[in-house]
């Protein structure tokens, strides 16, 4: 990638694990997040905020990851954003099947709040 990660649309249904990550990636590391709740927030705040990176819950009421990941590519400005999930389902097939959507690393949950960012960093770095 020819400019360093900052910009980041995390979407996750849980707000205690949203809180975690959302003071470790913005106070502690410096991202900019741009927080959503679900896939419908996602999709209406996605292009706006033109993310570098989109982190995304799989398992979510009403839309869930995959499918939110699906309405976030019809938007041509996000069509080459990477993604990478964040799931507690890491079964080798499962993860297989978060990369075939298009997702470009899987997170496991529970994640490791002082890892975080390094993990999306070195996620980064591969694109």
């Amino acid at each position: 990638m020819a400019h360093e990660l900052n910009r980041i649309l995390y979407v996750e249904d849980d707000p205690d694990i949203q809180a975690i990550a959302v003071m470790v990636l913005e106070s502690i590391h410096g991202f900019t997040l741009e927080s959503c709740s679900c896939g419908s927030e996602a999709l209406q705040k996605a292009v706006p905020f033109k993310p570098d990176l989109i982190l995304l819950d799989v398992m979510m009421p009403g839309m869930d990851g995959p499918e939110t990941l699906k309405g976030l590519r019809v938007f041509p400005e996000l069509a080459n954003t990477p993604v990478v999930f964040m799931t507690a389902k890491v079964q080798p097939q499962e993860v297989e099947g978060y990369l075939n959507l298009g997702a470009v690393g899987v997170i496991a949950k529970p994640f490791d709040p002082m890892t975080l960012a390094d993990e999306l960093r070195a996620i980064w770095a591969k694109q």
